[in-house]
């Protein structure tokens, strides 16, 4: 069992974050719209139950879930959270006579995504970033999404904008104690690595490769950031839904509906549980800490109810027999 307000040093750059860490996306209305009254009680109920640690990003609602966020923490003390923001995707507004599209985000003001992993292009996220939450120092950055999902063949040379433009920039702000940490923040293991191997990063956040579905990191990437100090961040630990929901009809997985191979999948691990008398999700938010090398499972949440049920997940008891059965699932 894992307290969701523990806190576990982030590899060796000398933040701690709290074990449960409270993502923004739904801040955002990722998937439904969610008003400012909410938003903003969601944040105070993660406050009152101890969690110090929260996640954003510009993409989050076009910048909504960032400036909800700031709301909210800005009347708590600095010095007692963790909060975390993206670079690479610059929030620009719609070019006259362009068509809006609303993206997953509902409610989002119209905008376009501008993809920059340059050095300028940190610095001027980064300033966007402390205008919109109105903080006065944000404490990790992360470099958003160098995956094939948004670059498709050109991925490798976004990679490569990233190494020689995004790093250089976070490693110069690290130094001048602008920001304690940097890191990518993508979902494909493969670019994870290079990054890990290529630039000096204190972190990774990881989505959807650290699961009870999807184990992919564990082969080299978690045991070689553990060797190396580099401190992880698990998203995503109910792989966008279906493993909270369960194998239930519409369950989401990778942010669609699960097909039925996945459904099938969920469907044993959750008889597994239930041998045990334990909830899937209680299993599926743990597992991820089960790493030495992960500091926090960061978890989307859009209202009291949903951080009260996640505290409630942490604080379930996985006896150690069912790791061991849902290990050779």
């Amino acid at each position: 069992m894992k307290s969701a307000i523990e806190k576990a040093p982030l590899g060796r750059c000398g933040l701690q974050l709290s074990r449960l860490g409270f993502g923004s996306t739904a801040l955002g209305g990722l998937f439904h719209a969610v008003d400012e009254a909410e938003a903003l009680d969601a944040v105070d109920a993660a406050w009152e139950a101890g969690l110090r640690y929260f996640d954003t990003a510009p993409q989050y609602g076009g910048g909504v879930a960032e400036q909800r966020l700031g709301a909210a923490l800005r009347k708590r003390d600095r010095s007692a959270y963790v909060i975390s923001s993206k670079v690479g995707k610059l929030i620009r507004p719609l070019r006259e006579g362009a068509e809006w599209n609303p993206s997953m985000f509902r409610n989002a003001p119209p905008h376009e995504i501008v993809y920059d992993y340059s050095h300028d292009g940190v610095l001027r996220s980064l300033e966007e970033t402390l205008r919109r939450t109105g903080l006065d120092r944000i404490d990790i950055l992360l470099i958003h999404d160098v995956n094939r999902k948004y670059h498709g063949e050109d991925v490798m040379n976004r990679l490569q904008e990233a190494l020689s433009g995004a790093c250089v920039a976070l490693r110069r702000l690290r130094e001048e104690g602008v920001i304690r940490a940097f890191g990518p923040a993508l979902n494909e293991v493969d670019i994870s690595l290079r990054f890990l191997r290529e630039a000096d990063i204190d972190c990774i956040m990881l989505p959807q490769r650290w699961t009870l579905l999807d184990r992919s990191a564990g082969d080299v990437l978690l045991p070689l950031c553990k060797e190396r100090g580099v401190g992880v961040m698990v998203a995503a630990p109910f792989a966008s839904g279906i493993l909270a929901t369960g194998p239930v009809a519409g369950a989401m997985y990778n942010y669609a509906p699960a097909d039925a191979e996945t459904l099938d999948c969920v469907r044993q691990l959750k008889n597994q549980c239930e041998n045990f008398m334990v909830p899937l999700a209680a299993a599926a938010v743990q597992f991820p800490l089960q790493h030495p090398a992960v500091a926090s499972a960061v978890v989307g949440m859009r209202s009291r109810m949903d951080v009260e049920r996640n505290v409630e997940l942490m604080q379930q008891r996985v006896p150690a027999p069912l790791w061991h059965a849902l290990a050779g699932a």
